[in-house]
């Protein structure tokens, strides 16, 4: 199923933990938000097919992976991304939209960036040996 033209509610919903990984409503709600609002926006500008690592989590598949209890994977606003070029797709986002987090994950391995519908903080982080920093 299409949420938009080029995200899927499969690829928003995948895991590889073999966990039931169903959003509820609201959770839906704010994953079809942010697939409308930021990531088709993106892949539309970026013009380059973007890879979801990993999108919305339940409270069971986000302790399998060693998420924070926090995680906003959990309330569908969140979604970690790669493609051809981490850093020019990271630039993009913090240079063309709203968001509540962008993190810069590894030096560039991939890029989490989440949505809420309000309140969003326009926060860039990056995680750097072992912690979050402030950029």
């Amino acid at each position: 199923m299409n949420i938009t033209e080029h995200f899927t509610f499969e690829e928003l919903t995948k895991t590889n933990t073999g966990l039931s990984n169903v959003p509820g409503p609201k959770e839906f709600e704010a994953l079809s938000y942010l697939a409308v609002n930021l990531l088709e926006p993106l892949r539309q500008l970026y013009g380059k097919p973007i890879t979801v690592n990993s999108a919305f989590r339940s409270r069971e598949v986000n302790r399998a992976v060693g998420g924070s209890e926090t995680s906003q994977h959990c309330k569908g606003e969140a979604a970690d991304l790669t493609c051809d070029d981490n850093k020019k797709l990271f630039e993009l986002i913090r240079d063309n939209f709203i968001f509540d987090q962008l993190i810069n994950e590894k030096n560039y391995s991939w890029i989490h960036v989440s949505l809420k519908k309000n309140g969003n903080r326009k926060q860039v982080l990056r995680y750097i040996n072992g912690r979050y920093e402030l950029v």
